[in-house]
């Protein structure tokens, strides 16, 4: 699938890795819905990037909020052939720890957002692909997810975000048999860890350890990154069901 006039979701669009998808569909033609909780970005995001971009205030784990800004967007724009799922927050806790066992709401919150959140956008997304004219291989949209390195080798404190993160990569096959039959293919992006403003703020000292486990280049990863990942997963239409790691080949170590 080309980019060119294609309209896009993105989650967690108005920040890190998100808004580094939006500049790189810009740039490949595409228009851009950005879905996020955080208005005052949302609309500087607007502002900053034009014409070929809208924001819809949206909460991924709830219905009534997709539904509401994907409708949004096939009013404006006529259709949505891609989602991209960004939006995920992080916790820090041991399942036993100084005060007792994990929270379970801090649990709960993490995986309705990671996981539910992301299969939220998915199904719905996916209902409006199946309106779309399939292309010349059968193509009607492409949903792409966005897991963790920490899916696979989760940190001491990382119980929470590593099972979100793992159920992400797990629904990845069975989505995209789910969605073959109308034409819409799935894959997840697994990132290591990169130079986001959340990131980008911690203290050397966390951050130089994570530098020393990747392997090469030794660095963070550059968001841009991501989104080179995100164009060329669209575009290559014989990538399915499958979790792609762009990580420098990073292996976390236990702590």
């Amino acid at each position: 699938m080309q980019l060119q006039d294609k309209i896009a979701v993105i989650t967690g669009g108005a920040s890190g890795l998100g808004m580094a998808t939006v500049k790189s569909y810009l740039a490949k033609g595409a228009k851009v819905a950005i879905f996020d909780l955080n208005a005052e970005a949302g609309q500087a995001a607007v502002q900053e990037l034009g014409a070929n971009v809208m924001f819809c205030r949206t909460n991924v784990s709830d219905e009534a909020s997709v539904q509401e800004a994907l409708a949004a967007v096939v009013a404006n724009w006529g259709a949505v052939h891609i989602a991209v799922n960004c939006a995920g927050v992080g916790s820090a806790m041991r399942t036993v720890g100084k005060n007792g066992p994990h929270s379970l709401e801090v649990f709960s919150k993490v995986i309705t957002i990671n996981l539910i959140g992301t299969f939220n956008v998915t199904r719905l997304a996916a209902a409006e692909m199946a309106k779309n004219e399939p292309n010349a291989d059968g193509e009607r949209g492409v949903v792409i997810n966005t897991a963790s390195v920490a899916a696979f080798d989760g940190q001491i404190g990382q119980v929470a975000y590593s099972a979100s993160k793992g159920g992400v990569v797990g629904m990845t096959l069975p989505l995209a048999r789910d969605l073959a039959t109308i034409g819409v293919r799935v894959n997840t992006i697994a990132p290591g860890i990169f130079n986001t403003p959340l990131m980008n703020s911690s203290p050397d000292s966390v951050k130089m350890p994570l530098i020393e486990m990747t392997q090469f280049p030794k660095r963070l990863g550059h968001p841009d990154e991501y989104g080179q990942l995100a164009v060329h997963i669209v575009e290559n239409s014989f990538l399915n069901g499958e979790t792609i790691r762009i990580d420098g080949a990073i292996r976390m170590a236990p702590r």
